[in-house]
C-alpha cells in the first residue's frame, strides 16, 4: 500500500480539529450538541484488530494505527482474509498510539500521540469491517499530560493518563572537567488525569513532586517515565508503573565521545546493579492524593512497559504486575496491605523450565489465576505464547505456526492488547512483512484454532485484539 493511499485511509474520515482548551469537551458533530454515547452495555458483536505501519522515515510500526473488526464467526474462519493495510480504518494519530477497548468491544478509545493534535482523546463506535463511527466526544488533555501521553483504561469506563517531567541531575561540563561537579537531583513533577470514558471529560487531576524520600533521592534514584496505571476499585487505590534507574552519586561524572561526530558528553556512573527493587507509585482514588512508593524485593526490573498493559486486578482481589517488557516475573500487590506481597514471585523462566532468559512482552490476566503471556527467549528466534497459572507457578507453551520466525520478536515488542471473550483468547500473530493468522486459544481446554488470515506488509504489524 503506497504512503499517499495509506494517509488517505488514515485521515480521510477525520474532521479537522479546532483549537480546544485543555480538558474541554467538544460535544456533537458540530461541537454544539449534547451527545453522550455512554458505557458499553450492548452485547458483543465484533472482535476489533489493530495494526501499526511505518512512518515517513521508514521506522517500522511507527506511522499510525489502523483498525478492522470481524464477527466472532469470521474470527475463527481461516478462509476469511483481513487486509487491514488496504481496507483498514485509520484511527486519528500522527504516530502509533495506545488504543483501548470497552468491555464488550463496542467502543475504542484513543489519545492521539504527538503532532498538532497530540493529547486529543477520541472515542469510536465499532460497526463492523472498516466502519467505525467517531463519536466526536473529543477531549484535549495536552496541557495536563503533554502531546505524547501515556495512558490506559485503568478500569472499565475509567481512563488514567500519567506523565512525569523535570526530573534531572544536571552536569556542568566545566565543573566536570575540573572535578568539582556535585550530584544535585530534582525529583520531577508527576501529573495524573482521570478520564471518564463513558462521558468523556476529566473529573479530576493532580500534580505533585515525585515522592522519593530524601535518602532515595540522595542515593541516585530517578524515574523518567510513568505508565500502565491500574485501579483497584475495591481498595480505592491507583497503582502506576515506574521506569526506575540509579546512578552512583559518590563517583565523579564520566566523559564520553561520539565516535561519529566527535561530540563530548558527560554522564553519571550507572549503578543499576544496586537498585533495591521494582517500584510502584500509589495514590488514593478518586482524590489522586497521598502519593507514596512501594518497593518489591523480588525484582529489580522496571514495570512501566512500552505499549502494553502489564497490571491487572485478579479474581482474588490482588493486583498482578508483570515486569514487562524485559523482565520474566509477575509480582503481586496485596489487597490486604496495598503493598507488595514479597512472598509471591511468579518467574516465567522457572515455570517454563528453560535455562535461557525470557522476557514478557505482553500478557493478560484472564480469570482465577490463569493468564496468557507473549514472550521471547534469549538466543532463540521468534516469539512464543504460553498459558500460565499463577496459583501453581506453571506455564503451558501454546504452539503456533509462526513462533520460530525471527520477525515475530519485533511484533511482540509493539503489542498492545490481547482479546478475551468468554473461554477464548484472541491473539493476532503476524511477523513483520509476512502474513499470519488470528489465533484463538481456549484457556480452559488449551485447544488452539488458527482463524482468520491476516495479510502482512513490510515494516508493519498486527498489534492488538479487542
Amino acid at each position: 500500500m503506497n504512503k499517499n493511499l495509506l494517509k488517505t485511509v488514515l485521515f480521510g474520515s477525520a474532521l479537522v480539529l479546532g483549537t480546544m482548551a485543555s480538558c474541554e469537551k467538544n460535544d456533537g458533530p458540530d461541537g454544539g450538541g449534547e451527545t453522550n454515547t455512554g458505557a458499553d452495555n450492548s452485547p458483543r458483536t465484533y472482535i476489533t484488530l489493530t495494526a501499526a505501519f511505518p512512518d515517513d522515515t521508514g521506522t517500522a510500526g511507527n506511522g499510525g494505527t489502523l483498525a478492522y473488526s470481524v464477527t466472532l464467526d469470521e474470527a475463527k474462519d481461516p478462509s476469511k482474509e483481513v487486509d487491514i493495510y488496504a481496507n483498514g480504518y485509520g484511527l486519528r494519530s500522527e504516530r502509533t498510539a495506545r488504543v483501548q477497548g470497552s468491555v464488550n468491544g463496542n467502543y475504542l478509545y484513543n489519545i492521539q500521540y504527538t503532532g498538532v493534535n497530540g493529547g486529543v482523546f477520541n472515542k469510536y463506535k465499532v460497526l463492523g469491517g472498516n466502519k467505525f463511527e467517531d463519536t466526536k466526544e473529543e477531549l484535549s488533555v495536552a496541557d495536563l499530560l503533554g502531546t505524547a501521553p501515556r495512558w490506559v483504561k485503568a478500569a472499565e469506563g475509567i481512563g488514567i493518563g500519567v506523565n512525569i517531567s523535570g526530573a534531572s541531575a544536571p552536569i556542568d561540563p566545566a565543573k566536570a572537567e575540573a572535578g568539582t561537579q556535585t550530584y544535585e537531583y530534582t525529583r520531577g513533577v508527576a501529573k495524573i488525569a482521570h478520564i471518564d470514558l463513558d462521558d468523556p471529560r476529566v473529573p479530576n487531576s493532580a500534580e505533585f513532586e515525585f515522592p522519593f524520600t530524601a535518602a532515595e533521592k540522595e542515593a541516585g534514584y530517578s524515574v523518567g517515565r510513568l505508565d500502565v496505571p491500574v485501579l483497584n476499585q475495591a481498595k480505592n487505590k491507583l497503582y502506576i508503573g515506574c521506569s526506575l534507574s540509579k546512578v552512583d552519586p559518590t563517583k565523579k561524572p564520566v566523559k564520553s565521545v561520539n565516535s561519529r561526530t566527535g561530540e563530548e558528553s558527560w554522564g553519571w556512573v550507572n549503578d543499576a546493579a544496586n537498585i533495591k527493587g521494582t517500584v510502584t507509585l500509589v495514590v488514593d482514588y478518586p482524590s489522586l492524593a497521598n502519593p507514596k512508593l512501594i518497593w518489591s524485593t523480588q525484582s529489580k526490573a522496571s514495570n512501566n512497559s512500552y505499549r502494553t498493559m502489564t497490571q491487572y486486578v485478579g479474581t482474588d482481589g490482588h493486583v498482578y504486575q508483570a515486569t514487562a517488557t524485559s523482565g520474566s516475573q509477575i509480582l503481586r500487590i496485596s489487597k490486604s496491605t496495598n503493598d507488595y506481597d514479597n512472598g509471591f514471585n511468579f518467574d516465567l523462566k522457572t515455570a517454563l523450565g528453560t535455562t535461557n532468559n525470557v522476557a514478557i512482552k505482553a500478557w493478560r490476566y484472564i480469570q482465577d489465576g490463569v493468564g496468557i503471556v507473549l514472550y521471547t527467549e534469549t538466543g532463540v528466534d521468534g516469539g512464543y505464547v504460553a498459558l500460565i497459572d499463577l496459583r501453581n507457578n506453571s506455564a503451558t507453551p501454546i504452539s503456533t505456526d509462526v513462533q520460530g520466525v525471527a520477525g515475530l520478536s519485533s511484533t511482540f515488542g509493539q503489542f498492545q492488547n490481547i482479546g478475551v471473550v468468554g473461554d477464548n483468547v484472541y491473539v493476532p500473530l503476524t511477523p513483520s512483512g509476512l502474513d499470519g493468522n488470528l489465533y484463538i486459544i481456549n484457556w480452559k481446554t488449551k485447544a488452539v484454532t488458527k482463524g482468520a488470515k491476516l495479510k502482512g506488509q513490510s515494516g508493519s504489524y498486527f498489534i492488538g485484539a479487542y
